[in-house]
């Protein structure tokens, strides 16, 4: 099994989903081949709710890696699930185009582009005059 996808399902072990029992594993694979791992932590309000791959992408950057190639998600279910929206527009900003694994954990998986989930993605480009 790819090594990032075992990351990715030892961090859905941590995840913190008491309200909605979704649990996610993320990890992200930066250009120097580290591994950076994060778990969906809820809160009572859900809005505040944090997604594994956030978690996984603020890890990184707050250790200095700015440049990434792959990210894993793994959720707990039998759907191959794709980052949220807004783990889509923070990817795409700090990550650029890489590559997206979905795995179940136990052989399914799907590889795709993030442009291919987010096109016509919003980011700096647009606020420059």
């Amino acid at each position: 099994m790819d090594p990032l996808v075992e990351a990715a399902i030892r961090a859905l072990d941590n995840a913190c989903a008491p309200y909605s029992g979704f649990r996610v594993g993320a990890a992200l694979e930066d250009a120097q081949g580290r591994i950076w791992t994060g778990c969906n932590i809820e809160n009572a309000t859900l809005g505040l709710t944090l997604c594994a791959e956030r978690v996984a992408l603020c890890k990184a950057l707050s250790e200095g890696a700015r440049r990434f190639r792959r990210l894993a998600v793994v959720a707990a279910s039998p759907v191959l699930t794709p980052p949220c929206g807004a783990c889509r527009q923070l990817l795409w900003e700090y990550a650029g185009d890489l590559e997206i694994v979905l795995a179940d954990g136990v052989r399914a998986t799907e590889s795709l582009r993030l442009r291919d989930l987010l096109p016509r993605a919003f980011d700096a480009s647009h606020l420059r005059r």
